[in-house]
């Protein structure tokens, strides 16, 4: 029982990681969300958990846009890794 909640804590931590780092390389390359990701770090704590909702919304709807443009960009390089992904999947289940 202890193991299985280790490991899913140590997978949900791996997860948030490499949503972070997916987030961080948008940020580095889209201009779009580096503008709004310091908006939102540089604001204050009371006026974050004021417009929480709000936030979220502009955030994910910024991230999914400059996904979209960045996969439309880059297409081949987007069938790669969702390729590469889906064969990593395959891999860990067994």
């Amino acid at each position: 029982m202890g193991s299985s909640i280790r490991r899913a804590v140590s997978e949900t931590a791996i997860s948030i990681g490499a949503l972070g780092v997916l987030i961080v390389a948008l940020g580095l390359s889209e201009g779009r969300v580096r503008d709004q990701l310091a908006t939102h770090l540089s604001s204050t704590p009371a006026a974050e958990l004021a417009s929480a909702g709000a936030l979220v919304k502009d955030v994910v709807t910024i991230v999914l846009q400059a996904a979209r443009d960045q996969s439309i960009a880059h297409a081949p390089l987007v069938m790669f890794v969702v390729a590469a992904g889906a064969l990593l999947l395959f891999m860990l289940r067994t």
